[in-house]
């Protein structure tokens, strides 16, 4: 940070006689302000800029100075080094105060504010001694605040950096490399995009790398699963509500969609929310606006939207469950997820992937596995795509063996128990294995819920096979580590 109780000047002039009287401008402020280098020409104030332009907070330059480099070219050099540095500059060209031109001129290379050397008859200081020094205060603030805004802004691409890095896409496959590009095009407009795919192929993942590579990355990114609102909550939880707008709402509540403000909502199962939703979704759409409950006017909201579906909206469109005018504002820029059994040659990468992944999350050795292993999971159609695959890894891990053989593999996989030992049959009853029933419970519930979610096409669906309500059934999924 910048101390203005010492402001360290880089100053570029080439006539001994300016020289002294900048020095004695500012020498009533020695102690706060000094003159830490002096240099002749363009070129040795770019060498010293180039060892170590920390070194200096403020710039003050003569804008003819010999060597060839000067003016508007010298400033823009200092910039390219430092876009930080804050630059004065002295001339004797004009004492025209008003000359637009030559002062815009200046500015746009990137000068902060510039005076005339003097008048003719002040020999002494500098021309505006007041403004001058007011001037050199003003610069190094402002590069203060300027240094501040890059290290903050460095955080914050750090941070979308570890987003990115621990939500990787996975897979070297053509359809990969061609959904990479899709990804990167749709991050460089501002469209609303419609991602289509099965269940468990990653479409939230997708929406996230859209959002964080595109401008809005330093803004919120919400996922919002729509089969899992309940019905009668959909609208306070989407739009929010006002204190006092009905009996229970004793402070104001933001809606997802205030909260995505300026950054993306991510509407996964687009086609759950019902039709009253649908047409208050479109009006977000449309006018960029929501209507609170107990607002009476309305509040302008800036979102991006990413829609998700693994159903065929077409469909849902004919048969009047989706409202046909919010599918095309939905559909304008689409994107289809290929399942995993149409890209066979990432299943190893994904494999290696999940397998390092859990294994240092449980502090153990990441295990090998056999080549009939590693065949055993390429030709497997995965119903439940990239999500059945995580679970089966996760599942693998708990055989906690060194070495994972096809027969370990087929039996973390669910399939057919019939290639099993007898010793492998019964080793869930192992009298040296007996754990709490807490656990063993946990243990069938998790592979439970998991063979449900594998043969069903929607989480909604899922959580009505298992009789539950769906945000009871996205609680148990959190607790169970299947989310």
């Amino acid at each position: 940070m910048i101390n203005l109780v010492n402001i360290r000047i880089l100053l570029i002039e080439d006539e001994d006689y300016d020289v002294r009287r900048i020095r004695n401008t500012i020498e009533p402020f020695r102690g706060r302000i000094s003159i830490k280098d002096v240099a002749a020409t363009g070129q040795a104030a770019i060498d010293l800029l180039k060892k170590n332009a920390q070194s200096y907070d403020v710039i003050i330059m003569d804008y003819q100075i010999a060597g060839g480099l000067m003016g508007e070219r010298l400033i823009s050099k200092i910039k390219e080094l430092d876009a930080t540095l804050q630059i004065i500059v002295v001339t004797k060209m004009t004492i025209n105060v008003s000359d637009y031109d030559f002062a815009n001129r200046l500015l746009e290379a990137g000068a902060m504010w510039y005076c005339t050397k003097y008048p003719g008859d002040i020999d002494e200081y500098i021309y505006q001694p007041t403004d001058f020094i007011l001037s050199i205060f003003n610069a190094a603030e402002k590069r203060r605040i300027e240094l501040e805004r890059v290290k903050s802004t460095h955080k914050l691409q750090q941070s979308v950096q570890d987003i990115l890095s621990r939500n990787p896409i996975i897979g070297h496959s053509t359809s990969l490399k061609n959904l990479q590009q899709q990804i990167d095009q749709c991050a460089q407009n501002e469209t609303n995009v419609l991602i289509r795919g099965a269940s468990g192929t990653g479409k939230e993942l997708v929406a996230k790398h859209i959002h964080y590579t595109s401008r809005r990355k330093f803004e919120n990114f919400v996922p919002i699963n729509c089969g899992s609102l309940p019905d009668n909550l959909i609208e306070s939880e989407l739009f929010g509500f006002e204190k006092g707008s009905f009996t229970g709402a004793d402070t104001a509540k933001p809606g997802l969609f205030e909260i995505a403000h300026r950054g993306t909502a991510f509407l996964d199962e687009i086609t759950e929310l019902p039709l009253p939703a649908q047409a208050k979704l479109l009006r977000v759409i449309q006018e960029g606006e929501i209507d609170k409950i107990g607002r009476t006017g309305k509040k302008q909201v800036d979102v991006r939207i990413i829609a998700a579906s693994n159903k065929i909206l077409e469909q849902e469109v004919k048969d009047r469950r989706f409202r046909e005018d919010l599918y095309y504002r939905l559909n304008v820029v689409f994107i289809h997820l290929p399942a995993l059994k149409e890209r066979r040659e990432d299943i190893p990468l994904l494999v290696k992937h999940f397998l390092n992944h859990f294994s240092q999350d449980m502090s153990r050795e990441t295990p090998k596995l056999d080549k009939g292993a590693m065949a055993l999971l390429v030709q497997y159609d995965w119903p439940g795509n990239v999500r059945e695959l995580q679970n089966v890894v996760q599942r693998m891990l708990l055989l906690d063996s060194p070495q994972l053989s096809a027969e370990q593999v087929q039996k973390a996989m669910g399939l057919s128990p019939a290639s099993l030992s007898a010793d492998e049959k019964g080793s869930l009853w192992d009298q040296d294995q007996i754990i709490s029933w807490r656990d063993m419970e946990k243990k069938v519930r998790a592979q439970y819920f998991a063979f449900v979610r594998q043969h069903t096409v929607t989480d909604a669906e899922a959580a009505r096979k298992l009789g539950l309500a769906p945000p009871n059934y996205h609680r148990m999924c959190r607790e169970l580590g299947l989310k």
